[in-house]
């Protein structure tokens, strides 16, 4: 069997990010000109799970007032078209050819939407495209399944003028619905708060009629959902401050309701680092969420960092590229731009292999992705390498990964530069990993860290592990032309993972055995 064709490395024995069929990907421009802000982004979109080239959002309130009025916001046009003009300078720089910009809730709704596009088109030459409720959330939807590939539930898009609903199942989106739930809607309802609800509760329980039982996951796509989590964070103490893939449960969205309540809103802004005027629409979204709760009765909520926009990346991407794992092709796309030797990820994993013969599918994925990236990082400092790595993989946009799988690889990560861990920036994210969950991190880490030492060439192993697990005997077999490679300071790598084996050493050649204690 070949490196090439090893099926322990597949269905992704080669990447697509290079791939003619991907390559226009590599800059993907969209401005989404929605009810509360306009804003664009740049993906590096040819990796599957793509690089934010250029992020920038501008609060318009485009939308606001227009409960009363029916038309969008003067003020609001006049800062969104500014907002618009600046963005299509930025493109011209950056020397895009795709950009796309497209009109939610407030474009389509009210009165001057057409005419307002009118003037986007008169004085800018780009084409508004206004998009309806149920395009908008099966996009959000794909936006979702960018970041969870094959995953189930219900997708929420809340925007500041409407609400989207779209089922998703086996990397499709299903029924779909939209309404016009949105907060900048609720600000100016008669009825007072009393009013406010019961209007929430009817057109919530008119949805649930249109999208049947949904009882699966809950994502949540938006910007208040997002503020609602970091405030729900704030709340738990929760140590790692990744929005995406974030988790919730009603227990906690009801604790967070009573924190806000009891919490003035200058205040929450300044521990929690959100605009007012996102905070201001706060309290509308998390009336909004405890009564789809309520009603829908998911297992579980999650955040989406990934929605309309990523969507619209989604729908460009060839089925193929829609297939792969989004973790595995950006660690491909990552060892193939920053390491010293692309392509030795594969050997490490062939090499490492060994130690985790009956680890489980979800667990090889990120020895996969270990490997792929355990020299990226070569050129910061040796004395941060270990903090860079583990910032990096904690921190960067990485889809496809839980939060404790985060941590797993980022503490793998530090173990390929470092022995010991105690006193660094681990501890504060020590409880989101329990201890066999860390001890694995840490085998794999030293593992990578003395397999590193036997090769620089992608294609040629010179040395293998064998574990026996029950003798507790760590065997390493070396052929004979590689045993010079064995020097000190491999000895000591490999004494250093057995000692966290709790492991004897046994090193083989072709021609004689000598164990170490």
């Amino acid at each position: 069997m070949t490196y090439e064709t090893s099926r322990d490395w597949e269905p992704f024995g080669h990447p697509l990010f290079d791939d003619p069929s991907v390559r226009a990907l590599s800059r993907v421009g969209v401005i989404d000109v929605g009810s509360n802000s306009v804003r664009m982004v740049v993906f590096n979109g040819a990796a599957r799970s793509p690089a934010y080239f250029f992020n920038e959002k501008i609060m318009c309130g485009l939308g606001a007032g227009m409960t009363k009025t029916g038309y969008l916001n003067p003020e609001g046009c006049s800062r969104a078209l500014a907002a618009i003009k600046r963005f299509q300078l930025l493109a011209i720089g950056m020397k895009l050819t795709n950009l796309t910009a497209i009109g939610t809730a407030a474009v389509r709704d009210a009165i001057d939407g057409e005419a307002f596009r009118d003037r986007v088109k008169r004085e800018t030459e780009l084409d508004l495209w206004i998009i309806g409720g149920e395009e908008e959330a099966r996009l959000s939807a794909q936006g979702v399944l960018l970041g969870w590939p094959g995953s189930f539930g219900l997708v929420c898009d809340l925007g500041g003028s409407s609400m989207e609903l779209a089922e998703i199942r086996d990397g499709q989106v299903g029924r779909r619905t939209s309404s016009n739930l949105g907060p900048l809607k609720l600000q100016g309802m008669k009825g007072g708060k009393k009013g406010r609800k019961s209007y929430i509760k009817d057109s919530i329980e008119n949805l649930a009629l249109s999208m049947g039982r949904q009882r699966d996951r809950l994502f949540l796509v938006g910007g208040s959902w997002r503020a609602i989590a970091r405030i729900d964070m704030e709340r738990r103490g929760y140590p790692l401050h990744v929005l995406h893939e974030y988790r919730m449960s009603a227990k906690s969205v009801s604790a967070t309701a009573e924190f806000i309540t009891s919490h003035d809103i200058e205040n929450l802004r300044m521990i929690c680092g959100i605009s007012v005027t996102r905070l201001s629409l706060v309290p509308y979204a998390i009336d909004i969420l405890k009564r789809m709760i309520r009603t829908f009765r998911p297992k579980d909520i999650a955040i989406s960092s990934y929605g309309i926009r990523e969507g619209m990346l989604y729908e460009q991407m060839p089925a193929q590229l829609r297939d792969r794992d989004p973790l595995i092709e950006a660690c491909r796309f990552a060892e193939s731009k920053d390491a010293r030797v692309p392509g030795f990820g594969r050997v490490l994993y062939q090499f490492v292999l060994p130690l985790f013969r009956n680890a489980p599918p979800t667990q090889l994925r990120l020895i996969k992705a270990a490997c792929l990236l355990h020299d990226v990082s070569w050129r910061a400092h040796p004395n941060y390498r270990a903090e860079t790595c583990f910032d990096n993989a904690t921190r960067a946009n990485l889809g496809g990964l839980k939060h404790s799988e985060r941590v797993y690889l980022g503490l793998a990560l530090f173990h390929r530069y470092r022995n010991r861990r105690e006193g660094t920036r681990f501890d504060e994210l020590s409880d989101l990993l329990d201890s066999n969950r860390q001890l694995e991190a840490e085998v794999l880490g030293k593992a990578m860290r003395f397999g590193a030492m036997f090769s620089m060439q992608p294609d040629i192993p010179l040395g293998a592990l064998r574990w026996y697990p029950k003798k507790k005997i760590l065997e390493l077999r070396i052929q004979k032309a590689a045993t010079a490679l064995y020097g000190e300071v491999a000895e000591a790598r490999l004494l250093s993972l057995a000692s966290s084996l709790d492991a004897r050493v046994s090193v083989t050649t072709m021609r004689e055995q000598q164990t170490q204690s």
